[in-house]
């Protein structure tokens, strides 16, 4: 097993509202009579959950529609946050930062934002006690829906900001280029938290600049092109800014061609503080086991990457030195 068993087990990129149960979208599409493409987990499977690579990542997009279909009423984002952490624990994981735009979550059934937020930080703050796993939250502004809406978007979850721990901006990256939310993350920094940005999955390596420049990205999801610029390869490096790799969601996301192109082996080599992650493990059918898995049969990391990529989860995580300490003396009391 690649996994190192001596070190805690870290998620920092998850997306809760990519990762609902197929037996939960059956069971809400049941109560509310909803019209789903399936009646039983067989046949759901398919149509819900990714096998092969899709032609592009607005293709993968698609699958969400199924991941919030069930959504109808708050309780039911209380349940999904709930299960997320469930999940995780069931899984082994020490320690989880589950990411959720509140727009995105309340759009099919017309939801008060508001409303999500508070549901999905009670769902996820009673997994905790429930389960005994540390769990952060960082809200996602969708870029898709625009600038404008970013800044509704914001201002509901900075009415759970103490709860909340960090701010992320993802969706369509090349229409909607984080220059347009720059006083939108200095607002968001203003209030304390840390920011990750989605960039160098599907757009080039300016977005990662941009990011970090004048987002102020603290870490960085996906960076897929980020090799194609020596000097941002250096300077990530240098600071040893995180990077939240995704193996299987990029190769299903067409922004790797496969695998063995994938460059999380080439940022651990270069020194990098790379990280391994699920991303949207309810459509992409994962999770972080599979994904360290694949890390060494599928994309030729060798266990000491593997191990580094472990210590690298705890050291980019959201916490501070004593919480990190604390998680890892409590895997450490579990072995």
């Amino acid at each position: 097993m690649p996994i190192d068993p001596s070190l805690p087990l870290i998620d920092l990129h998850h997306h809760l509202d990519g990762s609902v149960r197929l037996q939960t979208i059956l069971d809400l599409g049941r109560k509310y009579n909803l019209s789903l493409p399936a009646c039983t987990l067989n046949e759901l499977r398919p149509l819900v959950q990714v096998s092969t690579p899709e032609h592009d990542i607005l293709a993968f997009f698609e699958k969400f529609k199924w991941q919030t279909i069930g959504l109808v009423n708050p309780d039911d984002c209380r349940r999904v946050a709930y299960e997320n952490v469930e999940d995780a624990a069931m899984e082994g994981l020490d320690y989880i930062e589950l990411r959720f735009s509140p727009f995105f979550m309340a759009e099919t059934h017309k939801l008060p934002p508001q409303a999500v937020v508070e549901a999905v930080v009670g769902g996820v703050r009673e997994g905790e006690q429930d389960f005994g796993i540390r769990a952060n939250l960082i809200g996602i502004l969708s870029r898709t829906f625009g600038a404008d809406s970013a800044w509704q978007e914001l201002n509901t979850l900075l009415t759970c900001r103490d709860q909340i721990t960090g701010l992320d901006l993802a969706g369509d990256e090349i229409h909607f280029p984080g220059k347009l939310f720059v006083d939108h993350f200095k607002k968001a920094r203003e209030a304390g938290w840390h920011i990750t940005i989605h960039a160098g999955e599907v757009a080039g390596t300016d977005g990662i600049w941009q990011a970090i420049h004048e987002l102020g990205a603290e870490r960085i999801g996906h960076a897929v092109h980020a090799p194609e610029d020596p000097k941002l390869i250096e300077y990530l490096q240098v600071h040893q800014i995180p990077i939240e790799s995704n193996l299987t969601s990029n190769v299903q996301t067409s922004a790797v061609a496969d695998y063995p192109s994938h460059p999380l082996r080439f940022f651990l080599e270069h020194g990098l503080c790379a990280t391994i992650n699920t991303d949207d493990p309810g459509i992409s059918a994962i999770d972080l086991h599979y994904e360290y898995h694949a890390a060494e049969s599928l994309a030729g990391l060798s266990n000491e990457m593997i191990h580094q990529a472990q210590r690298n989860s705890l050291r980019a995580a959201f916490l501070t030195l004593a919480e990190k300490n604390e998680v890892l003396k409590k895997h450490q009391a579990k072995q």
